[in-house]
């Protein structure tokens, strides 16, 4: 019969039957058939590393970003010219503004930290007050040991639970703090030494804030850092140079600083106009330096490394798609005799090039499938398995000194997903044009000569 015989329609029961025949294994061609299950899994296990990868940067940058955005203002405003004694007045002007939902004064010093029983390490020391950790709620709602009640009145620290095990202390127990008196404000550049005791443990997730910071009450801060100038007492005359450090203290009195203000806003994205309604609705002059400038490296890095692995990892669906091609092309070498029956028998090369481009296109979809399945199980149960596969090799897998965080999130984009598939479907589709076409071209004469 020649190509105008009739033909059953395209894409009919006859093409998915005899495409679904020749993917089943048979004795003498059951190579082929391993040939296509090898390359359904290589599809398979690459939509399922995209879905699992993708899924766990965004976990991981949205993660990130709630913790330091749970500590840290969308914006830190700084002084500009004298230093920042109006603090509580600036910090009222910026919460009325529309928009701002906490404005924070707090006082930063680094520190070396030492308990009884342990070695130094350094902290930076962060001094807020009792109302400022109340709208901080990751830190507020982070403590798992002790209490905030008499924060402000009392001479104690919030340490973090990784800092805690460092310094091997509990509740109660003293910890020293070591500074340099830059400023010589007790006779020259000589260390101050103060022990505090531990009020608070807190558990935050993220090793950064859990390891390195020490929290105090702001006005025991801004003692302990010098954050303070002193002006002479109306009443009182300047103290003479053999004068004792209670006479002098009693002559002055002490005028607090800050070190800046944490802003948090209500939108995130709207970092830009905030920035200007805050400046226009201030008078303080300040500098006001948003979250996306202070860690723009970081998150920079975090963006190109998802870019990268996911280029990296799709190549894995991209030699699977080769795959296809080359599992295709042996499968129509091998069914060359049959190629030539049903074109004798009225097929046409259109019905050829669908059986084959149906029998390409199965295994991409059913890779596809499989992979968005394996995936999207992984993804929901990222951090059990961690901590499973962490247990059972004795090795710590995604160690948090490293990543920052204490588990390991996972947050599943259904765009990135649907993109995922879509590439991988795309690629399968794209890669039995070709062998299907060379079927197409089958003369059954010449492959029935020497049958």
């Amino acid at each position: 019969m020649t190509d105008g015989a009739a033909d059953p329609g395209p894409f009919s029961r006859f093409e998915f039957m005899v495409a679904g025949r020749y993917l089943r294994a048979r004795r003498r061609d059951r190579f082929v058939s391993v040939i296509a299950g090898l390359t359904l899994t290589g599809i398979a296990l690459g939509v399922a590393a995209l879905i699992v990868v993708t899924s766990v940067m965004n976990g991981f940058n949205a993660e990130i970003v709630a913790k330091l955005l749970g500590l840290n203002g969308h914006f830190s405003a700084y002084p500009i010219e004298a230093r920042f004694t109006d603090y509580d007045q600036s910090a009222f002007q910026i919460q009325s503004v529309d928009g701002v939902v906490a404005a924070i004064p707090y006082v930063e010093g680094q520190a070396l930290a030492s308990g009884a029983k342990a070695d130094s390490t350094g902290v930076i020391v962060r001094g807020v007050s009792l109302g400022s950790i109340e709208k901080l709620k990751l830190l507020h709602d982070g403590a798992i040991l002790g209490h905030w009640d008499g924060w402000d009145d009392g001479n104690g620290v919030a340490i973090g639970k990784r800092l805690a095990e460092k310094l091997k202390v509990n509740i109660g127990d003293p910890v020293t703090l070591l500074t340099p008196d830059t400023e010589g404000a007790q006779g020259g550049n000589r260390p101050r030494t103060r022990s505090y005791r531990v009020q608070v443990i807190f558990d935050l997730g993220m090793t950064e804030f859990d390891s390195f910071y020490l929290y105090m009450p702001l006005r025991a801060a801004q003692d302990y850092l010098d954050m303070f100038e002193r002006v002479l007492r109306p009443d009182a005359k300047v103290p003479a140079v053999d004068a004792t450090e209670e006479e002098r203290e009693a002559a002055y009195d002490r005028i607090y600083r800050a070190t800046a203000i944490e802003i948090f806003i209500a939108d995130p994205g709207a970092i830009d106009s905030m920035r200007l309604k805050i400046g226009q609705q201030i008078e303080r002059p300040l500098i006001l330096s948003d979250w996306r400038q202070q860690h723009q490296n970081f998150f920079d890095a975090l963006q190109t490394q998802g870019t990268v692995m996911f280029v990296i990892l799709s190549m894995i669906i991209v030699v699977a798609a080769f795959n296809i091609i080359s599992s295709l092309i042996m499968l129509v070498k091998d069914k060359g005799t049959d190629i030539a029956v049903l074109r004798t028998m009225g097929a046409t090369r259109g019905a050829i090039m669908r059986i084959f481009g149906i029998a390409g296109v199965a295994i991409g979809v059913g890779g596809t499938l499989i992979g968005l399945a394996l995936g999207l199980v992984i993804a929901a149960n990222a951090e059990p398995i961690r901590a499973f596969l962490s247990s059972l090799l004795g090795i710590t897998i995604f160690p948090p000194e490293v990543f920052f965080l204490s588990s390991l999130p996972s947050r599943t984009n259904p765009s990135e997903v649907a993109m995922i598939v879509a590439v991988a479907l795309g690629l399968s589709f794209l890669a039995t044009l070709y062998p299907a076409w060379r079927a197409a071209q089958y003369d059954p004469v010449e492959a029935l000569r020497y049958e």
